[in-house]
C-alpha cells in the first residue's frame, strides 16, 4: 500500500527546492542592498566583482528603458509562469522524471525570487557580474541562477526524452 501512496504522489514534492531558491535569492540579495551602495564593487578573483544592480527589464536588461509598463509585464509574466510550473509539477509523478521536475523547480523558485523584487520595489536586484578581460557580461542573481539551471535541464530532458522515443522505435 505505502507503494501506491509514493506513486500516486506528484512532483509538487519538489517545492521544498522551489521554496530554497526563493529564500536564498532573497537573503543573498537583502546582504547585497545591506553591504552596497548602488553602482558599489568589489572584485572577488580577476573575473568576478560584487557590484549592486537594479534591472528593470528582463535578462541582459532588456526593456530597462520601456518607461515602466514592463514592470507589470514581467510581473504577469512570472505569475503566469508560476501558475503553469505549479500546475504542470502537479501532473507529474514524484519519481520517473528528474530532470524535467528538478528543472522545472529551479525555474519556478527563480521566476518567484525575481517576481518579488519586481513587485516590492520595481527592479531585480542583480550582483554577480562576471567579466573576461575586458568582456563584462550581464550581472546576475541567485533567481537568475535557479531559472538558467532549470533552463538548462530541461533541453537536457527533451533530448532524453527524444533519445528514449527513438530507441524504443527502433
Amino acid at each position: 500500500m505505502n507503494e501506491t501512496v509514493v506513486a500516486k504522489k506528484s512532483a509538487l514534492v519538489w517545492l521544498w527546492l522551489s521554496a530554497s531558491v526563493v529564500v536564498l535569492d532573497q537573503l543573498t540579495k537583502w546582504i547585497v542592498v545591506q553591504q552596497f551602495a548602488l553602482f558599489e564593487i568589489l572584485p572577488v578573483a580577476p573575473f568576478l566583482e560584487l557590484t549592486r544592480l537594479h534591472n528593470e527589464g528582463a535578462a541582459f536588461s532588456l526593456l530597462a528603458q520601456a518607461g515602466g509598463w514592463q514592470r507589470w509585464f514581467f510581473l504577469a509574466l512570472a505569475g503566469g509562469i508560476t501558475v503553469l510550473i505549479g500546475w504542470w509539477l502537479s501532473t507529474l509523478p514524484a519519481r520517473g522524471h528528474p530532470w524535467l521536475t528538478i528543472g522545472l523547480a529551479l525555474i519556478l523558485g527563480g521566476a518567484i525570487g525575481n517576481g518579488i523584487d519586481r513587485a516590492r520595489d520595481g527592479y531585480v536586484v542583480d550582483f554577480l557580474h562576471f567579466h573576461w578581460g575586458g568582456a563584462y557580461f550581464p550581472a546576475f542573481n541567485v533567481a537568475d541562477i535557479g531559472i538558467t539551471t532549470g533552463a538548462i535541464m530541461l533541453i537536457i530532458d527533451a533530448i532524453l526524452h527524444t533519445r528514449r522515443v527513438k530507441e524504443r522505435g527502433a
